[in-house]
């Protein structure tokens, strides 16, 4: 169900989208970052102006102060094109670092870090995944933090640092009890900023032939007997897993919603280019069966993907962000293969157009395919699904 107050916000972001953000699309997929960056800026002035920024906060800080459901229906919205969520103050890595310093940070860190990433005066970055560590299994991580007195001393090496070209800064996963027989309990999530001495930028990584620049880069990032004070932990020592484990279960209602709306906008699209495109006269793409076939497993299969996600939010909801591990792996590799699904087709029915960048289809097909390994491979979490099933079966039948 959509509350009412969703329910009157949702044409307000269309609108929006439809009229001032998309017609900025083909800059930004055509252009530098910084290039467009304060035409993007101007946008985001506009959006607070209109009462709309930052849909996921509270009205503390001057969000919307949505549900996770509710942000969930707005979430597609933003999603129909690539700097939606941007523009609204909502994008990754930012919603979930701000998420996380709103329910763990200190007083301290929520004036100093929170509060300008939520005015949107400053971006983040998140610092977690090594090059020599499974990126699927964070309690391999190599990076150590060390006290020194009243001192975190941090060493190491992380990559696919999201959004750190031009971040203030970052909340990075370090070894802090490397002795402690719970592996769960070793590692810690520290606030680094990136002027810190030792906080050292190595490159920004190419992905499918593009670098990227500010929230829509990666970064390999290298921390060098970087020191920040003990007062930079977020939560207790040693409660890092656990805390990336709740941010990353909304984390991934917000990406699966975000692709559920590249697929409404990508079907759109094939809609359109398919009614539209004459093959000879008096026959168009739209009468080729195929090319229905293509459209109907598609409205099916984002229909269903919508559902699942919703039902995850409600129950994330209803738990306090807790107890729908199974829900959220299921639709984690779900929706990213229905969207994987959705953009080839809209691209085959575009035919070569589809292939250049006058349609954000080409952009989305190289920078999402990512979504079937970020947040948990899929084989991960079809594990995670599988073994909770299996568990079931094994139990003593009464």
């Amino acid at each position: 169900m959509i509350s009412e107050k969703v329910r009157t916000l949702l044409p307000r972001f269309r609108e929006y989208i439809r009229e001032r953000v998309i017609p900025l699309e083909s800059r930004f997929l055509n252009a530098n970052f910084a290039e467009v960056a304060a035409e993007l800026d101007a946008l985001r002035r506009e959006v607070k102006s209109l009462k709309l920024w930052a849909p996921h906060l509270p009205e503390t800080l001057d969000g919307l102060g949505l549900s996770l459901a509710e942000f969930a229906h707005v979430s597609e919205e933003l999603g129909r094109t690539p700097i939606g969520h941007y523009v609204f103050n909502c994008q990754a890595p930012d919603a979930g670092n701000m998420e996380l310093l709103l329910a763990h940070g200190s007083e301290e860190q929520k004036r100093l870090f929170l509060a300008p990433l939520a005015s949107g005066a400053i971006r983040s970055c998140f610092s977690m995944t090594e090059p020599d560590s499974a990126g699927s299994n964070p309690l391999s991580l190599k990076t150590q933090a060390v006290r020194e007195g009243d001192s975190y001393v941090i060493d190491g090496r992380k990559w696919f640092t999201s959004g750190a070209d031009g971040a203030s800064f970052a909340i990075v996963m370090a070894v802090t009890n490397p002795d402690d027989p719970r592996p769960h309990r070793r590692a810690s999530q520290i606030i680094v900023p990136t002027e810190s001495p030792g906080f050292v930028p190595i490159r920004k990584i190419s992905v499918m032939g593009q670098c990227g620049a500010g929230y829509a880069s990666h970064s390999e990032v290298e921390y060098r007997a970087c020191r920040v004070p003990i007062t930079n932990r977020i939560g207790e020592e040693g409660s890092g897993f656990a805390l990336a484990q709740e941010r990353l279960g909304p984390g991934r209602i917000h990406h699966a919603m975000r692709w559920i709306g590249i697929c409404e906008r990508s079907f759109d699209l094939m809609c359109r280019r398919a009614v539209s495109r004459e093959l000879s006269p008096g026959s168009r793409l739209s009468m080729q069966p195929v090319v229905q076939e293509w459209v109907a497993e598609s409205r099916a299969e984002i229909d269903a993907a919508r559902l699942m996600v919703l039902a995850a939010a409600e129950k994330l909801d209803a738990h306090g962000g807790r107890g729908a591990r199974e829900e959220i792996s299921t639709i984690k590799f779900f929706v990213a293969n229905v969207m994987s699904r959705v953009v080839d087709r809209a691209i085959q029915v575009h035919g070569a157009l589809g292939l250049t960048d006058d349609t954000p289809l080409a952009y989305w097909y190289s920078h999402e395919r990512a979504a079937r390994i970020y947040d948990g491979p899929d084989e991960v979490h079809k594990a995670v699904v599988a073994r909770a099933i299996f568990k079931q079966y094994e139990q003593p039948v009464r």
